[in-house]
């Protein structure tokens, strides 16, 4: 039971915790960027429904909701909370674990935290202790698990919610420990969802389920100890790679892999990142416009495959997961960090048809999972080659400001100064976080 051992003590221990200055910086970063798309995705249809849902079931007023000035149980904030964050899919993403951390576990972190009444710093503590805990046991269950077709965000991410919220509530180590056994039987989420309403409520369930999970485990509900990684656990039923757990537990608490967590530029898959930054390189070393073009080759790792190639969209979801649409698009000089982009409009649109229609997608087991190759094809007889990793990451200050740019896009520039102040306060502060009111109705005051 080394694993969830491990991970509980990772959770409970509070006399070792150190974290470098630039760790926090990023999940300051990730909390602005969660913020900001939760409050632009609160009148998608799915955050209507899943909204409606948990204001019609009602309850103690606890934890507060995106775009609903009452407060509901932590549970249902957290269902709430998750599922509008991930509407949009603009949240970040881990590759390692091929992921969305924050969307999983920062909902449950504030619903667990204005339930008890933690400062703005506990809070914070917990969030990056869930999302660097997602990303191990993401990391643990590796590539075969997701390729099997679970969403890592999903699973992985409601150990993480998990652990955050047991962090919160004071749980024993062995409390944590029953908490990790109740989610391992409760994580679900699956990639088919992908495309439909599905995979922003697989976000949702994984933050409510570790809310539960924790909540129960406090009140005395015994589960098996090692539910993770037991025989018949969820690593074993689930298709886990499960490496020696040394693989993700041998610098656990000293090194934060979260910090390379990447934030998203377009309002898309970040599968579909690495080509469209690729795609934007070409056109402006070509100072090319879409009438030159004659074909565009796209050559992926074949994983994603499975996940963003739509061939023929035909909703603005839709849009978001498909190679051939997006790339005509950039060619075509549409602004695919706008959230009007992906549209039904954009998927009947004649030129980006037209543009479709000429890109082809090719898989290649050599190319990483965060790699693009681009190769564009002009009527002139020209040809440029383009490569673009995801994996290398920008500077912290380049980071920040491309995060700051996108809420700015997002609320507005001055809602967004406003928001960003806030979220450096209330992290910092010895105030209880509900007194911020970081995601409550409307813009920040």
């Amino acid at each position: 039971m080394r694993l969830s051992a491990s991970l509980a003590q990772f959770a409970t221990n509070r006399s070792s915790f150190a974290v470098a200055e630039d760790v926090y910086a990023v999940m300051r970063l990730s909390l602005f960027d969660w913020i900001a798309v939760g409050r632009a995705g609160v009148d998608q249809p799915v955050s209507k429904l899943v909204r409606q849902m948990v204001l019609e079931d009602g309850g103690a007023g606890i934890a507060s909701v995106f775009g609903c000035s009452d407060r509901l149980p932590a549970k249902a904030a957290a269902l709430s909370n998750g599922t509008t964050s991930h509407a949009l899919d603009y949240d970040d993403t881990h590759f390692a674990n091929v992921g969305h951390p924050s969307v999983a576990i920062i909902p449950a972190a504030l619903a667990v935290a204005e339930k008890v009444g933690a400062t703005g710093k506990e809070f914070l503590d917990a969030a990056l202790i869930g999302v660097e805990a997602a990303t191990r046991v993401g990391i643990w269950l590796g590539r075969a698990h997701y390729q099997l077709g679970f969403h890592q965000t999903a699973t992985a991410g409601c150990f993480g919610a998990t652990l955050a919220a047991c962090r919160l509530l004071g749980a024993t180590a062995q409390q944590t420990q029953f908490a990790l056994g109740i989610a391992s039987t409760r994580a679900s989420g699956l990639k088919s969802q992908f495309g439909t309403m599905g995979k922003p409520y697989n976000a949702g369930i994984a933050a409510a389920n570790g809310v539960e999970a924790a909540e129960l485990s406090v009140l005395g509900f015994v589960s098996v100890l090692d539910g993770i990684e037991c025989a018949q656990g969820f690593g074993e039923t689930h298709g886990a790679e499960r490496p020696d757990p040394d693989a993700v537990l041998s610098d656990l608490g000293t090194t934060f892999l979260f910090e390379s967590v990447q934030h998203k530029f377009h309002a898309c898959c970040h599968g579909l990142h690495a080509g469209l930054e690729a795609l934007i390189e070409a056109r402006e070393q070509l100072q090319i416009s879409s009438h030159d073009v004659r074909s565009v080759m796209l050559t992926v790792n074949p994983r994603w495959s499975k996940v963003c190639n739509i061939p023929v969209p035909s909703s603005g979801l839709e849009a978001k997961f498909s190679y051939r649409l997006t790339a005509a698009m950039i060619l075509a000089g549409w602004d695919t960090s706008a959230l009007s982009t992906f549209s039904e409009v954009a998927c009947q649109d004649g030129v980006l048809i037209d543009l479709r229609d000429r890109v082809t997608v090719r898989e290649d087991s050599t190319v990483s999972d965060t790699e693009t190759q681009v190769v564009i094809e002009l009527l002139s007889g020209r040809s440029i080659r383009v490569t673009h990793d995801l994996s290398h990451p920008l500077a912290l200050n380049m980071r920040e400001a491309k995060v700051k740019a996108k809420g700015a896009g997002l609320l507005g520039s001055k809602p967004a100064a406003i928001l960003w102040d806030r979220v450096c306060e209330a992290v910092s502060s010895s105030e209880e976080v509900r007194s911020f009111n970081l995601i409550g109705s409307g813009q920040p005051d």
